[in-house]
């Protein structure tokens, strides 16, 4: 990466380049991305090829402007973080579903980052409505954020019986909110390219929710939340008021995309598998 892709990603994320690798501005960092570059789905239903090459990513979040889901958001942001001289290492996933089933193996990207102040820190931005700071990776109680409580905890044998590791401390962690299980995350590192076949899937599969949904979703500057979820506006306070509403227009669309988020388009995206939305 690049001194000036760096600056680029840095003037999209609306801060200055820290001066070391630390905690506090791993924070900042973090904070600033789930405000600026949102979470979302287009790609899938514009046509768009997903591509997890670390070029392709850095151009479409610093030159198109847009986000994405999350291996290209967490991909992306663990290019920026190695590159201000964080350790980074990408982790695999299985995302829970609501009746507490495992997703595939590579569902899901997260972060292990450690600092130059000896901390490491479990980093996700691209988990939609999840933690709004990194969580302390070697904790195990629970910890306040703003999106809620949440907990990584040792995780329990998975549907076949395996824990994912043989010694104390080896095995699989579950990140818990509010007490519900959000995903499973394997501890052994992984490189971009293990997650190509999940992310194929995630952007082809009839079965994968990415498929059948549109959504497009970031933190406001109050700590709430936007979501533009095909024609349906929802805007969410920090103190959990919500307000809803259904767009009529096509251009009403568009501006609300491109006001709201960032994101130009030349047409409105449709869903997919009209067939089978949730």
């Amino acid at each position: 990466m690049t001194s000036a892709q760096i600056d680029a990603y840095l003037r999209r994320l609306g801060i200055a380049r820290p001066q070391q690798p630390t905690s506090e501005a791993l924070r900042e960092l973090h904070l600033s991305h789930l405000r600026t570059v949102p979470f979302e789905n287009l790609s899938v239903h514009l046509g768009e090829d997903i591509t997890l090459e670390e070029k392709r990513l850095l151009e479409k979040v610093t030159e198109a402007g847009r986000g994405g889901f999350c291996y290209e958001l967490n991909g992306a942001f663990g290019t920026l973080l190695a590159a201000l001289g964080y350790g980074v290492e990408l982790l695999a996933g299985r995302v829970y579903d609501g009746e507490g089933r495992l997703g595939i193996p590579y569902d899901h990207l997260a972060l292990r980052v450690r600092t130059a102040d000896g901390d490491t820190w479990l980093a996700d931005v691209g988990f939609g409505a999840h933690s709004h700071y990194p969580l302390v990776y070697g904790e195990r109680g629970e910890q306040d954020d703003p999106g809620g409580s949440f907990q990584v905890m040792e995780a329990g044998p998975d549907p076949a019986g395996v824990r994912g590791g043989d010694t104390p401390g080896a095995g699989d962690l579950d990140v818990v909110l509010d007490g519900e299980p959000q995903y499973r995350l394997e501890i052994r590192p992984r490189v971009l390219g293990d997650f190509a076949a999940g992310a194929w899937w995630h952007s082809t599969s009839p079965k994968s929710h990415f498929t059948r949904s549109l959504v497009c979703s970031r933190i406001t500057e109050d700590g709430g939340r936007i979501t533009l979820s095909r024609r349906r506006l929802k805007t969410t306070a920090a103190d959990g008021t919500r307000e809803t509403r259904e767009l009529g227009t096509d251009d009403e669309v568009l501006t609300v995309y491109r006001e709201r988020f960032g994101i130009e388009l030349g047409c409105v995206p449709t869903v997919r598998n009209p067939d089978l939305t949730d």
